[in-house]
């Protein structure tokens, strides 16, 4: 049998064993916050060390990457025509 200092010591108490389950859960909630505050700290202190782009980086960044975009979406459609005219072409010369 333990000892009261090392009951204590060990959480353990006399009393109704859903205070002490209660202190665990209390324990467990404010490390998950202190936990939580860490990482926003860490989060906010890396977020400080970023490089941001200019406006006109992101403006010129964001035409290219339109443009490539439309030139695709366009070059695709030219060759799925060309495919599917293709394709019925040689079901028409084999009567399918």
């Amino acid at each position: 049998m333990a000892t009261q200092a090392v009951k204590v010591k060990n959480g353990e108490s006399q009393g109704n064993a859903i205070t002490g389950a209660a202190a665990g859960v209390g324990e467990k909630v404010t490390s998950k916050f202190a936990e939580m505050k860490e990482f926003l700290h860490d989060t906010r202190v890396e977020m400080k060390q970023v490089t941001w782009p200019s406006r006109e980086d992101v403006v010129a960044t964001t035409w290219v990457v339109v443009v490539t975009v439309a030139f695709f979406g366009v070059f695709l459609w030219l060759v799925d025509l060309g495919v599917q005219r293709a394709v019925q072409a040689i079901f028409k010369k084999f009567g399918v």
